[in-house]
């Protein structure tokens, strides 16, 4: 009876043993797979037309982070622009949250290439390569997360409610079409922005900057009598 229940122990022991281990490599197994996600590489048209807009369903930078380079000597703490760059008609790339924003000359058309700039930044990015190096120097967005302390020049009210204005209204949609829109200044009821990525250069932008951003800050911030891009 004694060897009876010590063999029953003793199996016990081991199948438990074993469904332990098998449950430890289960969960090893998932967290590696996880932590490996490939990414998931899509394209989006802008209004720019010398623009197009490539966007991962994972981040690539950090959320008030954004990086632009307009040639290959810009881009040397950019692994994947300085790659980019390497096709010869890149005139220009801009990464932002989880998208890269890629400007081209008039040589070619997007259709032409679109898949294959697709295919080319998902294969770069699910091999490990690196987006930014870790001393990059970004251009910090200005969002509420991110503005200036106490040892910097403080906002104004007006300037305030401006920076809420674009933050709420106009940053969700300028980054739909693979841009960015920075506040600057504000000065004698003007309102100087920095327009970036998609937004930088297109044939629109002038028309939305007056006709929706202007107009809406206008009737928002009663102070505010024009809106000017410094780029753009």
């Amino acid at each position: 009876m004694f060897l009876k229940a010590c063999f029953f122990q003793l199996s016990y022991f081991a199948l438990t043993s074993k469904l332990l281990r098998i449950k430890i490599v289960c969960i090893f197994t998932n967290a590696m797979e996880t932590k490996n996600t490939p990414h998931a590489i899509y394209a989006e048209m802008t209004p720019n037309p010398a623009t197009m807009k490539f966007v991962s369903d994972q981040m690539l930078v950090p959320t008030h982070l954004l990086f632009e380079y307009s040639n290959l000597a810009e881009a040397k703490e950019s692994p994947l622009a300085q790659q980019l760059f390497s096709f010869p008609f890149v005139t220009g790339v801009f990464i932002r949250t989880n998208y890269v924003t890629i400007t081209k000359n008039d040589s070619i058309e997007w259709n032409e290439i679109t898949l294959e700039i697709r295919d080319f930044i998902s294969n770069y990015l699910n091999k490990g390569g690196l987006v930014v190096l870790e001393k990059a120097k970004n251009k910090e967005a200005l969002t509420k997360e991110n503005a200036p302390t106490v040892t910097t020049k403080p906002f104004t009210d007006v300037e305030k409610q401006i920076m809420a204005v674009l933050e709420e209204y106009v940053r969700p949609a300028v980054e739909g079409d693979g841009g960015a829109i920075e506040f600057e200044r504000f000065e004698n009821g003007v309102v100087s922005v920095v327009l970036r990525g998609a937004c930088s250069g297109c044939p629109s932008s002038t028309m939305t900057l007056k006709a929706g951003i202007e107009g809406l800050l206008t009737r928002m911030v009663p102070e505010v009598k024009e809106v000017v891009a410094i780029n753009g």
